[in-house]
């Protein structure tokens, strides 16, 4: 829960204080000064734009960064021209890395033309150690660089970069730290993320995840549910908890404690009337889980499962700890409980050593299930993993061919499943105005699936009873149910 803290009575003259998140607080009253006395300077207000590469995640750390920035003074925009641009960055793949460096070539044109811009980077592709070397020499023009463990110390690392000549590096190889009591500033007021969890233990073989985000640490449940509370207080009605590997929630503990019980104490908070989550790993997911799901009135019937491989020699070398039939009946546990749940996944084609056989047990898990959508990936060979080394790389030919395959399937399946809920009435949420139809607003069914009806910004944040009346692969048209 964010504390309420008045900048205005700090003594930035003083020592900053040791404890978080005072000390951070602290930092952000010096830092509104420097802000401040930049823009007298130049006589105008500071700009600043935060541009997110990657998952939920690092949409969540965004929010994080953006909350600090509007409290320092800045004004948030989406201009990369901006004062102060941060690109919050992803490694998941090599070529998000090229895409950033790419994207600091214009960033350095613009700061030629505004010496005073500032320029960031952080997130995961900034713990790699390969990484920071290669932009500490060679992209010189940059400000600041931090990784994905110390995100609270922004305000803290920003005076330093105020403050100081040249390149401010601090980057933490790991760490047991939690610090979550900063201003966000989120993008949507009617629903938010929260992590639960930091970092990953599973080390599958072609991620990189668990080397960029560091070992699994559990937040403490207590402070969990504060935070939750202040955003039901704040008119949140729908939260996503947010984690690499959600169900293993609360292991690490000192008063272990499992995620079913922790979905079952946040279902007693009043105001929130839809939980999701992601994302769920299927060698953790407990039958505990799948009773309370099934029993709950506010967690959203959508699983994302991720499975893979369907060819359980595949998922060996994957690292991914469970076999295809035993996927299948977590899959046969989870439909009996919940016949109604939408069940999504990510796949990935091309895995070195695939063989056809291999391909054709994942495209018969794809049948078997019936996902309702999934995603999915051609294999790419990231630098740091142990896939990498992997002997057997399929050929490029070979690979594109099985992925057409796999795209149809899913497609086909996908939107058979759709059609089976057209004539139905269920309640969205209605979460923008429809981007190419202003007469339309757009919203999400329990299941996650879009649904565009005819409305206005009245009705941004509410939930709504709607038929479904005509569907169209991947969403739906719908009308509101008038209520007497």
């Amino acid at each position: 829960m964010v504390q309420e803290i008045d900048l205005d009575k700090i003594d930035i003259n003083a020592e900053p204080p040791t404890e978080e998140p005072a000390r951070q607080y602290y930092f952000m009253a010096k830092c509104r000064q420097y802000v401040r006395e930049e823009g007298e300077r130049l006589g105008r207000p500071l700009s600043a734009a935060v541009v997110n590469f990657g998952c939920q995640m690092n949409a969540r750390d965004s929010e994080k960064l953006n909350g600090i920035l509007d409290t320092v003074g800045y004004e948030l925009t989406n201009s990369e021209e901006a004062d102060f641009v941060i690109y919050n960055t992803c490694t998941v793949r090599e070529n998000a890395n090229n895409k950033v460096y790419g994207r600091l070539g214009y960033l350095n044109t613009c700061k030629k033309n505004n010496p005073h811009m500032k320029i960031a980077l952080c997130g995961c592709m900034m713990q790699e150690p390969d990484v920071v070397e290669k932009l500490r020499t060679s992209y010189r023009f940059i400000d600041l660089i931090f990784g994905t463990h110390n995100i609270y110390k922004f305000a803290e690392l920003l005076v330093a970069a105020f403050e100081q000549q040249g390149m401010v590096i601090d980057i933490w190889e790991d760490t047991q730290k939690i610090v979550e009591d900063l201003p966000v500033e989120r993008k949507f007021s009617f629903k938010s993320g929260v992590n639960i969890m930091f970092g990953c233990n599973n080390f599958c073989s072609y991620c990189i995840v668990p080397y960029v985000r560091g070992r699994e640490r559990s937040r403490d449940p207590k402070d969990i549910i504060r935070e939750i509370e202040k955003l039901a207080a704040d008119g949140v009605v729908e939260i996503m908890l947010l984690g690499q590997n959600v169900n293993s929630y609360g292991k690490n503990l000192d008063k272990p404690m499992t995620f079913a019980e922790l979905l079952k104490e946040i279902e007693k908070i009043e105001g929130i009337e839809r939980i999701r989550f992601m994302t769920s790993h299927p060698k953790d997911l407990s039958h505990e889980l799948i009773e309370v799901m099934a029993n709950s009135k506010k967690i959203c019937r959508h699983l994302h499962l991720p499975l893979q491989s369907g060819s359980t020699q595949v998922l060996e070398k994957m690292n991914r700890r469970y076999t295809k039939e035993q996927y299948l009946s977590l899959v046969e546990n989870i439909r009996e409980a919940m016949p109604d749940i939408a069940l999504t996944t990510d796949i990935i084609v091309g895995f070195p050593g695939e063989t056809e056989e291999d391909f054709e047990e994942t495209m018969d898990v794809v049948r078997k299930v019936g996902y309702d959508s999934a995603f999915t990936f051609i294999y790419s060979r990231r630098t740091g993993t142990p896939a990498a080394a992997m002997d057997n790389q399929v050929p490029e030919d070979v690979v594109k061919a099985r992925f057409d395959r796999l795209l149809k399937e899913v497609q086909t399946t996908a939107a058979r499943k759709a059609e089976q809920l057209t004539g139905q009435t269920q309640p969205i949420l209605v979460e923008e105005i429809n981007r190419q139809d202003a007469s339309l607003v757009s919203g999400r069914l329990s299941n996650n699936s879009v649904v565009h009806i005819p409305g206005d910004a009245s009705m941004i944040g509410k939930l709504v009873d709607v038929t479904l009346t005509e569907c169209k692969g991947f969403y739906y048209y719908g009308k509101p149910v008038l209520h007497e």
